[in-house]
């Protein structure tokens, strides 16, 4: 299952220069590809404004400000993820790397307990945290991997820590992207033959320890909380669906993972759902229109995957699911989704629309010059 788009966010932290610990020069690629990937149409397909690029904060407080505001938005799903040094007190307390930070001073970095305490409080039903840090070395300290599971788990929410043990293993010279996020992103973008037809967390997690294994550099680890790891983090570009075979009876043997519409919050959130149907049909739009026997042309298809409003009559959407193939006991769940989105008033259902674009406004209004730029480059926000 995808998250509802329109009612998720995604907050990407990373630090690649420090005053006191040696430099991450990867790890703002792993912040550019890892934003192209969430926003882009084979993963979450977010927002540029949904997807939050903090590089190299200043503060703990510059980077807790957009953490606190996203956590407070989400409503469906909220991924937080942090590359850069990790570091652990004397204590046993962790703390995640800025350009300021220095060993065993805490308060120089991100305290991982804030973090928690942002995601405790938040409001999103899901969370997902990927932890790309470094432990162990001289120059860091010592954590066990087990030890990182108890501090960094959260209820509700899957972790995904690559539990690195140093410099080396995290950032391999010559490499785009620092070891853990840069098999994360292959696997993400080349898929796992005879996998799952959506890359869920789980899937994920056993194909990294596998490949990373492997080529011998540290094995990541995962917990979850409420089954999060069914959640896809994206298609699978390897995936080969096997035909759909007649039983017995006549009736066809369906097995195919249809979208569930009772997780849509919001209208974006019902024509990406709408969009899942269709990859998961594998048809093509003159394909599907055929199949509805001429009552919608392949142009209808197209305008109505890319309408931004609800259509005022349900009879297009009822024939494009069947002409996709979705299982007719399934139409009446789209249907009354259809009618709750159709029902709430239309200040509810553009609110968090409208709430984004604000927020967005007042970024670029506050910004320099420079900053204005580059968002008008990337369409991203990329905060200093």
């Amino acid at each position: 299952m995808f998250p509802d788009p329109g009612a998720s966010r995604a907050v990407l932290i990373g630090t690649s220069t420090y005053d006191f610990l040696e430099d991450l020069p990867a790890v703002s690629n792993n912040l550019v590809s890892l934003a192209d990937l969430l926003t882009g149409p084979t993963s979450w397909n977010l927002r540029s404004d949904a997807c939050d690029v903090l590089a190299d904060p200043p503060s703990a407080t510059a980077a807790m400000d957009t953490l606190w505001e996203a956590s407070d938005t989400a409503r469906d799903t909220l991924l937080v993820y942090y590359a850069g040094h990790g570091l652990v007190t004397a204590e046993g307390e962790l703390y995640l790397g800025l350009p300021p930070t220095k060993q065993q001073r805490v308060d120089t970095g991100i305290p991982y307990n804030w973090l928690r305490d942002a995601l405790l409080d938040g409001r999103a039903e899901r969370t997902v945290v990927i932890l790309d840090c470094c432990y162990g070395g001289l120059a860091l300290g010592t954590m066990g991997p087990s030890d990182l599971a108890a501090q960094a788990d959260v209820e509700g929410t899957y972790l995904l820590a690559a539990a690195s043990e140093n410099r080396q293993a995290l950032a391999p010279p010559g490499e785009q992207h620092t070891a853990f996020t840069g098999e994360l992103l292959s696997l993400l973008t080349t898929g796992i033959a005879g996998g799952p037809e959506r890359l869920d967390l789980d899937s994920i997690l056993r194909e990294l320890r596998r490949s990373l294994s492997a080529k011998g550099r540290p094995v990541p680890q995962g917990r979850e909380r409420n089954s999060n790891g069914r959640l896809a983090l994206s298609w699978n570009p390897a995936f080969s669906r096997p035909p759909v075979s007649d039983t017995p009876s006549g009736k066809h043997d369906d097995r195919r993972a249809w979208p569930d519409p009772a997780g849509i919050r919001t209208v974006e959130g019902f024509f990406s759902a709408l969009s899942e149907v269709r990859i998961t049909s594998a048809l093509t739009h003159a394909a599907i229109s055929h199949r509805s026997g001429g009552q919608i042309a392949s142009g209808t298809v197209g305008n109505l995957l890319n309408r931004k409003d609800l259509p005022r009559t349900w009879r297009t959407t009822g024939v494009y699911l069947t002409a996709c193939g979705l299982p007719d006991e399934q139409l009446d769940s789209w249907r009354l989704c259809w009618e709750r989105l159709r029902s709430a008033p239309l200040a509810e259902r553009t609110a968090e629309s409208e709430e984004a674009q604000e927020h967005s406004q007042q970024n670029t209004a506050a910004s320099s010059p420079w900053r204005r730029t580059i968002r008008k480059l990337t369409g991203r926000r990329i905060r200093n």
